[in-house]
């Protein structure tokens, strides 16, 4: 239902972050524009989502009725986690790309829910998008004591590579990608990453079926 709205948006503002660091004159008050224009529809859509998302909850207590996890790789959400608001709207803001405030809702999430697989992703992916590799690397390293699934374990251990592959720590970096292949030999980021690993350049590979999970 939102895919196309947040496609749109998504193809907006990568033209803003691209064109704008050369831009100038009357291009660059169309790109001030566009930007604004972002601003203020993520502002609507947030309130609409939060809005949305209370109304939901009130329904879920009072129906008394927990979710069945479906059938994927996904982490398994506890019915507990369902029930915060926290929990909700930290989903709301990792979608419309507010990732500061995303890691401000989870924090309460694992406060209550320490081993909350799935909050602890989040939180990974929020750090991974500002920037903050040690943030993430202590949630990805917490998660890994709790997983079970090889396929699962081998996408966290390329993360935890890529990781270290950033701050140059390629010795590092290689032994966990060689633990992701030994663990999936069938997933297609590790191999890449190795060879950036060896010729000291190139583009990671984070792996976009863990971002799917989100």
């Amino acid at each position: 239902m939102f895919q196309h709205l947040f496609a749109e948006m998504n193809k907006v503002l990568r033209e803003i972050v691209t064109d704008y660091p050369t831009a100038e004159g009357a291009r660059r008050n169309e790109l001030l524009c566009k930007y604004n224009m972002l601003h203020r529809l993520s502002d609507n859509v947030m309130d609409e989502w939060l809005l949305f998302a209370e109304k939901l909850s009130q329904f879920r207590e009072q129906a008394d009725f927990t979710l069945e996890p479906e059938d994927s790789p996904e982490p398994p959400l506890e019915a507990a986690e369902l029930s915060m608001d926290a929990f909700v709207r930290g989903q709301g803001y990792y979608k419309l790309l507010m990732y500061r405030k995303c890691i401000d809702q989870f924090k309460e999430v694992i406060a209550r829910h320490p081993d909350s697989l799935a909050a602890r992703l989040y939180l990974a992916m929020a750090y991974l998008q500002e920037g903050e590799g040690e943030s993430a690397w202590r949630h990805l390293d917490h998660m890994l004591a709790l997983i079970r699934e090889a396929k699962l374990k081998a996408m966290i251990y390329n993360a935890m590579g890529c990781i270290r592959a950033t701050q140059e720590r390629f010795g590092e970096a290689r032994e966990l990608f060689d633990l992701s292949l030994q663990h999936d030999p069938a997933l297609p980021e590790p191999p890449v990453n190795l060879e950036v690993c060896r010729r000291r350049g190139g583009k990671l590979q984070f792996g976009n079926q863990l971002v799917e999970l989100l």
